[in-house]
């Protein structure tokens, strides 16, 4: 798929690796429409950039269906939504509470899933490319699927459920000309890393063979844009982590 071609709605885009997305790919000529519940960030990026938006909760069927029906001829999807909470099993504050981890889970995989169920529906009736392609589903999963802290139970449960149904959603969109990756970053420059402490942040950057830093959302960007561009790479989870394997905690 060209670029300039995309008609790409982002998740998550208000901020982070969404608003990073939205800017590579509106530098490149994209059509972009972005969703996140921060309405104030997400006004000032659309103004910014030259797009329209809507201010919702990725996991809420019915609102989310309302923000994608009146839009023409999406043919790509980036999920970067998320949240990240850190809590034990047990520990002297008491046991892992259930409500965090069902919202976890509930917006990371379940937002993820209601979005591309609802773009891949609109997706089927485009017309095909050279290639036969109508869409291109990317979501965001993370490097804590593959090797989770103690903490990340919940985080990991909900990163490890979207690496899991990227190949089954894959072979079944497959019959649609719709390809679905996945993209598992490791330690980047979001809020959701830089609200940790500097001594947190250190620690963490240290444990990254090469290059020794913070991936950027530019980075995560380029990498969108490299699915994009290349119709082979379906199916995949592809880490964007510097190597980086998370110690266990």
């Amino acid at each position: 798929m060209k670029v300039e071609k995309i008609n790409a709605v982002i998740t998550g885009g208000g901020s982070g690796l969404g608003e990073g997305t939205a800017r590579v790919l509106k530098e490149k000529g994209a059509n972009i429409f972005l969703i996140d519940l921060n309405e104030e960030k997400l006004k000032n990026i659309s103004s910014e950039l030259g797009c329209e938006y809507f201010v919702g909760d990725v996991s809420n069927p019915e609102l989310m269906s309302e923000a994608v029906k009146n839009l023409e001829n999406i043919n790509c999807l980036i999920n970067c939504a998320g949240i990240a909470a850190g809590a034990k099993i047990v520990s002297s504050r008491g046991i892992h509470d259930f409500n965090l981890f069902e919202k976890v889970l509930k917006i990371n995989l379940i937002g993820s899933f209601n979005m591309l169920r609802l773009c891949a529906d609109k997706m089927q009736h485009n017309s095909p490319n050279e290639d036969g392609e109508r869409g291109l589903i990317i979501n965001t999963a993370s490097v804590a699927a593959f090797d989770g802290q103690i903490g990340q139970a919940a985080y990991s449960a909900s990163k490890g459920g979207i690496v899991g149904m990227t190949l089954p959603i894959a072979r079944e969109l497959a019959n649609h000309g719709i390809r679905i990756n996945t993209i598992a970053p490791g330690l980047f420059e979001t809020p959701m890393l830089t609200g940790m402490s500097e001594e947190v942040q250190q620690s963490l950057i240290a444990t990254t063979l090469f290059p020794k830093r913070l991936g950027t959302a530019k980075e995560y960007g380029m990498l969108v844009n490299s699915i994009i561009a290349n119709p082979m790479i379906n199916g995949e989870t592809i880490r964007l982590d510097g190597s980086v394997r998370l110690a266990p905690r």
